[in-house]
Parts: C-alpha cells; sequence; structure tokens
C-alpha cells in the first residue's frame, strides 16, 4: 500500500503554470517541481512569471536581507 497516492487530476478552478511547457494547465498536469501554483484563475497563471520577476526585485532590494557593506560599521 502506497503512503501517497499521484495526484493526476486537480481541482476544478486550480489553475497552474507549467515551467518546462510554458503554459498554462488547469489542474496540475506536470510534476510539481516543473510549475507554479495554483493560481485562483487563469489570467493569474498567465501572469506567473511577471509575478515571480516583480516578487524577485522586491526581495533582491529589501534592505533585511542583505548585510552591510564590507568596511562599514553600523552603530546603532
Amino acid at each position: 500500500m502506497a503512503l501517497f497516492k499521484k495526484r493526476t487530476v486537480g481541482k476544478p478552478g486550480e489553475w497552474y503554470y507549467c515551467l518546462e511547457h510554458k503554459k498554462v494547465e488547469e489542474g496540475p498536469e506536470c510534476p510539481a517541481k516543473d510549475r507554479f501554483g495554483p493560481y485562483a484563475s487563469r489570467q493569474e497563471a498567465e501572469h506567473a512569471m511577471a509575478t515571480a520577476r516583480e516578487r524577485n526585485l522586491e526581495w533582491e532590494n529589501d534592505p533585511k536581507w542583505h548585510d552591510a557593506p564590507a568596511g562599514t560599521a553600523d552603530d546603532d
């Protein structure tokens, strides 16, 4: 008996963006390692890559995630 069942059919209304095929899918058609989601709508899934780019820029520019430059002292 398997501990985990492979989920081959998604729930209606679950949308994913497949990174391998570069397309939107309803329900998980491709492995989890190759997709973003689930999204509530097809439109959200269509914009998955733009959303990821925006979030990456926010995180890269977040001062909480960067150490002080070498040679400077933070005397707070």
